[in-house]
C-alpha cells in the first residue's frame, strides 16, 4: 500500500523553478489559488493514506519499516507544492505520523529545520512554510518542561530568523503562535525573543513593522519583569523610532502597547529608564504628527506617565527643554559661521 501511495503522490521529477512560484504571490486573498488538475485522483490516494495513519488498528512496529525516513523526507518535499488542498492533507498526515511514530520525531524536526534554513538563507521561496509552522505549533505545545537545549536552539536558529524573509506576511500568524508558545512554556526565553525581533526589525517595510509590533505586544504579555529589564533600553529606543513613524499604522500600533494592563505595569515599574528614552518622541508627536488618531493616543500616553510620576515627568520635560535650547544655540552658531564665511568670501573677491 505504501509503495502504491508513493508512486501516485511523489512526482518522478521535481517541479521546474519557473513552474513553482512559491511565496511570490503578492496577496493570497486577491489571487486565485493554484489547483492541481490531477487533484481529483490524488485526493483518493491521500484519503487512503490518512485513514491508514489515523487508524487505531495500525501496528507502528510493522508500519515503521515502510513509513521510514525516506518516506517522511518525500512528504516534506511535497509541502512546496502550490495546491492548498494537497498541503492541508499533507499537514494532517505528517502531524499524525509525528504523534504515532515516536522513533521518527527527532528526524522529522531536523528535516523541517533544514527546510527552514534553505528558505531563510538561500531561496526565500516556499509554499508550505505556514503549514509546517502549524504542525510545529502543536508540537511545541506538547514539549515537556524543563525544555531541552535542542528545542531552545531551534527557537534561536530557525524560528527567530524566519522573521527575516520578505514574504513573512504569508506565515506570520503561525510563526507568532510558535514564538508565543515558547515564551509561555519558559518565560526566561522572552529576553532572547525580544532581542531576536530587534535584530531583524525592518527598516523600510512599514507593513512588516506593524506585524512585528503585534507580535511584540503578545510577547510582552508573557514577559516577567527580570527578563524585560535585560532588553528594555534597546527595545524602547526602537519603540521611540516607531512612535515618530510617518506611517500612521506603525505609530498607532506602537502606542497600542499602552492599552494592555500587563505591559503598562511593566512600563510603570521601569518608568525611570523608559520615560527619558521616549519623552522626546512623545513631544515631537504632539507638536507635529500629521495623524489625528496618533496625536490623541500620544496625549493619553503622555498623561499616563504624568500621573505615574509627576516629578520624573517634570525632570524629563526640563531636560528636553534644555536639549532644545542647546540645539537652537548650535543652529544659531552654525548660521553665524556661515554668514561670516560668506562675508569673508565677498571681501576676498573684492580685493582680487
Amino acid at each position: 500500500m505504501i509503495k502504491m501511495v508513493g508512486i501516485n503522490i511523489f512526482p518522478s521529477l521535481p517541479p521546474a523553478s519557473h513552474e513553482n512560484t512559491g511565496q511570490g504571490a503578492s496577496d493570497p486573498e486577491e489571487e486565485e489559488p493554484y489547483l492541481d488538475p490531477t487533484w481529483p485522483h490524488l485526493q483518493i490516494v491521500y484519503e487512503l493514506l490518512l485513514r491508514y495513519v489515523v487508524s487505531s488498528d495500525i501496528d507502528t512496529k510493522v508500519a515503521k519499516k515502510y513509513i521510514d525516513h525516506s518516506f517522511i523526507l518525500k512528504l516534506l518535499d511535497l509541502f512546496d507544492l502550490e495546491d492548498p488542498g494537497e498541503r492541508e492533507f499533507l499537514k494532517t498526515i505528517l502531524h499524525t505520523i509525528y504523534g504515532k511514530f515516536m522513533v521518527h520525531r527527532s528526524f522529522s524536526r531536523n528535516a523541517t529545520n533544514n527546510i527552514f534554513y534553505r528558505f531563510i538563507y538561500e531561496t526565500e521561496r516556499h509554499s508550505g512554510i505556514g503549514e509546517l509552522l502549524e504542525i510545529l505549533g502543536s508540537i511545541i505545545n506538547g514539549f515537556a518542561l524543563p525544555m531541552k537545549e535542542e528545542h531552545k536552539l531551534f527557537l534561536v536558529r530557525a524560528l527567530i530568523p524566519l522573521h527575516k524573509p520578505k514574504p513573512i506576511a504569508m506565515y506570520h500568524q503561525q510563526l507568532s503562535y510558535c514564538i508565543i508558545q515558547f515564551v509561555e512554556k519558559d518565560y526566561k526565553l522572552a529576553d532572547t525573543v525580544i532581542k531576536g525581533l530587534l535584530k531583524y526589525w525592518p527598516l523600510t517595510n512599514c507593513q512588516k513593522e506593524v506585524l512585528f509590533l503585534r507580535e511584540l505586544e503578545e510577547v510582552l504579555e508573557a514577559t516577567q519583569s527580570a527578563e524585560f529589564q535585560r532588553c528594555m533600553v534597546q527595545l524602547f529606543r526602537q519603540i521611540a523610532r516607531c512612535l515618530n513613524s510617518l506611517h500612521f499604522q506603525v505609530a498607532e500600533r506602537a502606542l497600542f502597547l499602552w492599552n494592555n494592563e500587563h505591559t503598562v505595569n511593566l512600563f510603570a515599574l521601569n518608568r525611570q529608564v523608559i520615560l527619558p528614552i521616549i519623552f522626546e518622541a512623545l513631544e515631537r508627536n504632539i507638536r507635529s504628527h500629521w495623524n489625528q488618531a496618533v496625536h490623541g493616543l500620544t496625549m493619553n500616553v503622555r498623561k499616563m506617565f504624568m500621573e505615574m510620576d509627576a516629578n520624573l515627568f517634570d525632570k524629563c520635560q526640563k531636560e528636553f527643554a534644555e536639549k532644545e535650547a542647546r540645539t537652537q544655540e548650535v543652529e544659531e552658531q552654525r548660521e553665524m559661521t556661515w554668514k561670516n564665511w560668506q562675508m569673508w568670501q565677498r571681501r576676498e573677491e573684492t580685493i582680487w
